[in-house]
């Protein structure tokens, strides 16, 4: 697990832990793994400076190329779907701002993070450097194909709503591990589902809630026009 990462005032601090009061734990999130991580990584370091005075609003904010920093307590749920327990190793689909991918570092082992715009996956980089952690690999490219190079992981998240599960993420999964992802037929609103792998050939998949995200683009997701 990593050190703390903030990087905020004391004024960011006590706002941070009032969201994960209020907002996290106060919503049913009881992981203290996820909660902890929530409470160490500085959310303000991941957003523009014009909007960091609403950083620990629960909300999506936005960030260039035309996405969001997800809100707070959908990190935190998507996390704790993940049943991590420490040390693993996973895959994130879709770095954005980084925000999620700290979040995930705090508690794994290692994570790897998939972006397909050049200019977040750079500036993730640069703040994940800013911040110290050492176990976070930023990748640019098509991430509904995963990355088969690091593969078999522990854990999978996308963080971009998708019309199916791309196959290529299902076979990079290990034996009896989770992904989570959100899944639509259309780019409005999606069912947030988890797939665990129970064999070679075998899926087990769960629905666990209504979700808004921005949609996956990619081979195995939306197409780009």
């Amino acid at each position: 697990m990593a050190a703390s990462k903030g990087t905020g005032s004391a004024d960011f601090a006590a706002a941070r832990e009032r969201m994960v009061a209020r907002d996290i734990a106060g919503r049913g999130v009881r992981d203290e793994r996820v909660l902890a991580a929530m409470r160490r990584v500085a959310r303000e370091a991941f957003v523009p400076e014009s909007l960091r005075e609403a950083v620990y609003d629960d909300m999506p904010l936005p960030i260039s190329g035309g996405q969001t920093i997800s809100q707070p307590y959908i990190v935190a749920f998507m996390v704790e779907a993940l049943q991590l327990n420490g040390g693993e190793k996973v895959l994130e689909i879709g770095t954005g701002s980084g925000y999620a991918a700290a979040v995930l570092a705090e508690i794994a082992g290692e994570v790897t993070t998939v972006e397909r715009l050049r200019s977040l996956a750079d500036r993730a980089a640069e703040i994940f450097t800013q911040l110290g952690y050492q176990h976070i690999r930023v990748l640019h490219g098509d991430g509904t194909l995963g990355w088969p190079e690091y593969a078999p992981y522990d854990a999978i998240v996308v963080t971009a709503g998708g019309p199916q599960v791309p196959e290529a993420l299902k076979q990079q999964l290990a034996l009896g591990g989770r992904l989570v992802i959100p899944v639509g037929s259309g780019q409005d609103s999606q069912d947030l589902v988890r797939v665990t792998r129970r064999s070679a050939t075998a899926f087990a998949v769960e629905e666990i809630g209504g979700v808004r995200f921005v949609p996956l683009i990619g081979q195995q997701g939306w197409p780009t026009d």
